[in-house]
């Protein structure tokens, strides 16, 4: 199984969710977050002082799949998400060992 995180623009969460909906993700996982990559954030002006935004608003959004469908899921993420404009965020893949479902006690891709 693999988990993948992404890092996304809070506008593009409804496009993300309807895409991954489609080819068959059932669950996610959806936290507002915080945070900048290369830009830094930016500067703005409030009340005649100017001030930096260094933490720009993100949502995190996380899935576990199957290994095998773990690519498709990357690439339909990527191109709901995208808007060609800096910030567009990151995704990132890695390793789940095991998943429990509490309720039934199912484990592994089951549990998913």
């Amino acid at each position: 199984m693999k988990k993948i995180e992404a890092i996304i623009k809070p506008f593009k969460l409804e496009e993300v969710k309807d895409a991954l909906s489609e080819v068959g993700v059932t669950g996610m996982t959806v936290t507002e977050v915080k945070g900048f990559g290369r830009q830094k954030g930016h500067t703005e002006l409030y009340r005649g002082s100017e001030y930096t935004v260094d933490f720009l608003p993100k949502l995190k959004v996380e899935v576990v799949v199957d290994d095998y469908e773990s690519d498709h899921a990357v690439e339909v993420i990527v191109k709901a998400a995208k808007t060609g404009k800096i910030g567009d965020g990151k995704v990132f893949v890695s390793s789940i060992e095991d998943a429990v479902r509490i309720r039934t006690e199912e484990k592994g891709a089951k549990a998913v």
